[in-house]
């Protein structure tokens, strides 16, 4: 099957000499979605069964190679994931995957990933932590108790709308969807975390957020706040709750990483974890009255 595939590459690379006179480094880039079959953290690669990738190749299962380290602790067989597929015929290995997303975690007959004591796990009590909201306020984890809170990790200028621009849009239908339920605003709290401490000011994410909740929302930030905290205090944040983010290498204005969303009690533990980007807002509003009790 590679054979096929690295047929493929060939005959687009003698394409584009036919066509030009020169062999050009020229860069083709397809998404791609498919299941993990098994995995190679040694050799950086993963076999996938991929589904058809429109207009270049027919549904296959082969070995890829993953440049991105952070993806090795949370990819396992059975994993559906969306990725980026790069093609280009003059590099040392002429495709390999990006921007890989876990969007379904494995099958729960497998056997499960040992569990490490130092993340978030359920009933596990969330560490304290501050950082700075969209208004410029600083705050702390604990000015959430008596709340069920909703947390998840985004950055503004994510351009896949799968990732950031599906978590912030599920975040702010729901806080629009609760903003006249009086009940709801005095026990629900959503928390958008930014992961780009140099870029997402809280200026800025309050603009991003405001073009979410739209015209009608008069920019109400009760219920669902933005923030952000030094590099430091954003990765710790992350660590505990098993985000992986890094910037890309080949280009630094983007993000490389995974989806976590944390539904978190009034007591401040954790009581369900959203890996991926395959729930909706009226899933999260049943786990958050669930950890509510309400």
């Amino acid at each position: 099957m590679r054979y096929i595939f690295l047929c493929l590459i060939i005959l687009l690379s003698s394409c584009r000499t036919a066509e030009t006179g020169t062999n050009p480094a020229e860069v083709k880039r397809y998404p791609l979605k498919g299941k993990v079959v098994s995995v190679d953290k040694e050799k950086k690669k993963a076999k996938i069964a991929h589904e058809k990738i429109s207009d270049f190749m027919e549904p296959m299962t082969m070995d890829f190679p993953i440049r991105e380290d952070w993806i090795w602790d949370d990819l396992t067989p059975g994993s559906e994931i969306h990725a980026e597929l790069v093609v280009d015929s003059s590099a040392k290995d002429p495709y390999w995957l990006e921007k890989i997303g876990i969007v379904a975690l494995p099958n729960p007959d497998q056997p499960a990933v040992p569990i490490n004591e130092n993340f978030a796990q359920i009933g596990k009590q969330v560490p304290y932590f501050q950082l700075v909201n969209q208004d410029g306020k600083r705050f702390s984890i604990r000015d959430y108790r008596g709340k069920a809170l909703a947390l998840t990790f985004i950055y503004r200028e994510c351009p896949l709308p799968e990732f950031c621009i599906k978590m912030s849009r599920n975040f702010s239908d729901l806080a629009n969807q609760l903003a006249g339920d009086a009940g709801a605003m005095n026990k629900i709290r959503l928390l958008s975390i930014s992961f780009d401490p140099e870029r997402d000011t809280p200026e800025k994410l309050k603009l991003y957020g405001q073009g979410y909740l739209g015209k009608d929302s008069k920019a109400d930030f009760t219920l669902w706040q933005l923030a952000v905290g030094s590099d430091k205090e954003v990765r710790s944040v992350a660590d505990f709750f098993g985000l992986r983010y890094e910037v890309d290498p080949n280009d630094k204005t983007q993000i490389n990483h995974s989806l976590v969303t944390a539904v978190i009690s009034p007591e401040g533990k954790v009581t369900k974890i959203f890996k991926g980007n395959e729930w909706t807002p009226e899933d999260l509003l049943r786990e958050l009255k669930a950890a509510g009790e309400f």
